[in-house]
C-alpha cells in the first residue's frame, strides 16, 4: 500500500515538474528556431562573435548566456537545444552558467541575507568569464 502511493506520488510530482520545465523550455526553443530563419540570429551573431571569441565560442552563444543568467538554466537549455553547437561549446557555456545563472533571482535572495550585491555579482560573473575563457581556449587547443 505505501508502495503504491509512493508511486502514485512521484508520477504525479514528475508530471508536475514536466510541465513546469516545458512551459519555459518549450517557447524558448520554439523562439530561438524561429529566430534562426530570420536575420535576427545573423545580427546577434556579427554583434557578438567578437566577445564570444574569447570562450572560443559561436556569437549565438550570446543568446544562450544571457538567457541562462537573466532567466534561468531552463532556458538556456532550451536555447541551447536550438542551436547547433559542438560538445566542447556546449561544455563551455555549462561551466559559465554554473556559475552566473540566474542572476537577478539568485541576486535579490542574496540582498536578503544581507550580502553585498555587487560583491556577489562580480565574483560570480568574474568566475563565469574566467572559467569560460580558460575552458574554451583549451578545448581550442583541443
Amino acid at each position: 500500500m505505501i508502495l503504491i502511493k509512493s508511486i502514485k506520488t512521484g508520477f504525479i510530482k514528475g508530471i508536475e515538474t514536466t510541465w513546469m520545465l516545458g512551459k519555459v523550455v518549450v517557447p524558448v526553443y520554439l523562439i530561438v528556431t524561429i529566430l534562426k530563419y530570420t536575420p535576427v540570429i545573423d545580427w546577434i551573431t556579427i554583434l557578438f562573435t567578437p566577445l564570444m571569441t574569447l570562450f572560443n565560442l559561436p556569437g549565438e552563444a550570446a543568446i544562450i548566456l544571457v538567457l541562462g543568467n537573466v532567466l534561468n538554466i531552463y532556458a538556456a537549455i532550451g536555447a541551447i537545444s536550438a542551436i547547433n553547437l559542438s560538445t566542447m561549446e556546449v561544455t563551455v557555456i555549462s561551466i559559465m552558467l554554473s556559475f552566473s545563472h540566474s542572476l537577478l533571482i539568485e541576486t535579490a535572495v542574496t540582498k536578503k541575507l544581507g550580502i553585498g550585491v555587487k560583491k556577489v555579482v562580480l565574483i560570480r560573473v568574474g568566475l563565469a568569464v574566467i572559467s569560460g575563457i580558460v575552458v574554451g581556449q583549451l578545448g581550442g587547443l583541443l
